[in-house]
């Protein structure tokens, strides 16, 4: 018997059939998915965790924190502390305490906001999806970079928006000339989407000249920014402001700890108008009802025990010494051909060969002959093209000095082989 609506018609394929007919086998009836999921392109990124594990392969792929700088027994005393409250493994309310100390680090990074004005989320990627759903309608239209965040164009995905691009220059960032094109022809996006410091995956940060554009564009054209300033708190050189410290109602603030905490927590925030913060909740209930209690205590315990304020320039110090091996590694093993990016923020590497060179096809032949590992430049084209065809993303926040100097070394081998 199968089950049946109100007027008769199957809720569910029949099981039993009517006598006499064989009934359909099951592997041939597809489930009706959604129209956006045709257009779902593989996560290079996804694959890369798999091809990481393997044994004795040095890799530069994933914007890994170095497992070293897990300050593992500062986290097991603030755990310890957290389940002294044991509503901390309740559904509860966003922690107070915790928004409070948002605030503080965000005064540090130059931004005024207030309690009222902080959203926690589930990393920054779920605030990237959350202000995506409050933005963006099916079909919309978005401004962003050509080359851009893989994790940003999945949020993308299931709207299937229009979306402009625009470069990047790897000493300044975004072409904001290119942005102000787009606006005075009448375009009136649902965001313009920007990665101001550390940019994944060119790892250049915004100049401040092109950030004061930037914020008057939004302005005067009543465009929300979205500001994704995960890698903002991981700075080299002397921090600029971010956008939102320029303006506080058409910069949505994206934050996240992943890259000074942990990953594995999933703590981030987003910093936005106090009135949107109602319709944010109701979207995050949605997703995931709430960030995990026990996280946001745990990270408020830690940073209330003054370790964080004492680790974070110890995380500074060493990513820049690990920065500073890739350079001259790259310098050492391509003086002639080949041109890369210097961050002053986060943990990314841009690096860019001749024309000739495709990093996609030459992947699989640096795996099997030096196993090395990196994230081709065209996996991040926003529009599925060909656009950093000749480049590819490095990351040097994972693998210790060591590994990186051997690595590179690999990689310079494999590119003179895999290219000749």
């Amino acid at each position: 018997m199968s089950l049946q609506q109100m007027d008769g018609t199957a809720l569910l394929p029949q099981a039993d059939g009517d006598p006499g007919e064989d009934p359909e086998p099951a592997h041939e009836a597809a489930l009706p998915l959604a129209a956006w999921t045709r257009a779902v392109r593989p996560s290079i990124i996804t694959e890369m965790l798999g091809l990481m594990s393997r044994p004795g392969v040095i890799s530069f792929a994933l914007g890994l924190p170095s497992p070293e700088m897990f300050p593992t027994e500062a986290y097991l005393d603030a755990a310890a502390r957290a389940l002294d409250d044991r509503t901390s493994l309740q559904y509860r309310p966003p922690f107070a305490p915790l928004k409070r100390q948002i605030v503080e680090v965000m005064r540090q990074r130059g931004v005024a906001c207030r309690e009222e004005q902080v959203f926690l989320t589930t990393a920054a990627q779920q605030g990237l999806s959350l202000l995506a759903r409050l933005l963006l309608d099916p079909g919309g239209t978005v401004i962003a970079e050509r080359l851009v965040y893989s994790g940003f164009q999945q949020v993308l995905e299931p709207f299937q928006p229009r979306i402009l691009t625009v470069g990047t220059d790897p000493r300044t960032g975004i072409d904001v000339d290119a942005v102000e094109r787009l606006l005075r022809a009448g375009e009136r996006p649902a965001f313009i989407y920007v990665i101001t410091d550390g940019h994944n995956p060119v790892g250049v940060s915004v100049s401040p000249e092109k950030r004061v554009r930037l914020v008057d564009l939004a302005r005067r054209y009543r465009v929300p920014i979205v500001e994704d300033d995960a890698y903002g708190l991981l700075h080299y050189d002397r921090p600029v402001l971010p956008l939102r410290a320029l303006e506080d109602r058409w910069v949505l603030y994206v934050g996240s700890f992943s890259k000074v905490m942990a990953p594995g927590f999933r703590m981030g925030w987003t910093v936005v108008p106090e009135e949107l913060v109602g319709t944010l909740g109701c979207a995050k209930d949605a997703s995931d009802i709430n960030t995990s209690t026990f996280t946001q205590r745990l990270v408020s315990e830690y940073i209330g025990s003054g370790h964080f304020a004492r680790h974070l320039p110890a995380v500074r110090e060493a990513y820049r010494c690990r920065r500073d091996v890739m350079l001259a590694a790259l310098a050492r093993e391509f003086p002639s051909g080949a041109r890369w990016t210097v961050p002053t923020n986060g943990a990314l590497i841009w690096l860019e060969l001749p024309e000739a060179v495709d990093t996609t096809r030459l992947l699989p032949f640096a795996l099997e002959t030096e196993s090395v590992a990196y994230v081709p430049g065209q996996a991040f084209d926003i529009a599925g093209g060909t656009a950093g065809r000749n480049c590819m993303r490095l990351n040097f926040s994972h693998s210790s000095p060591a590994d990186i100097d051997e690595g590179i070394t690999r990689l310079a081998r494999a590119v003179r082989a895999g290219s000749a």
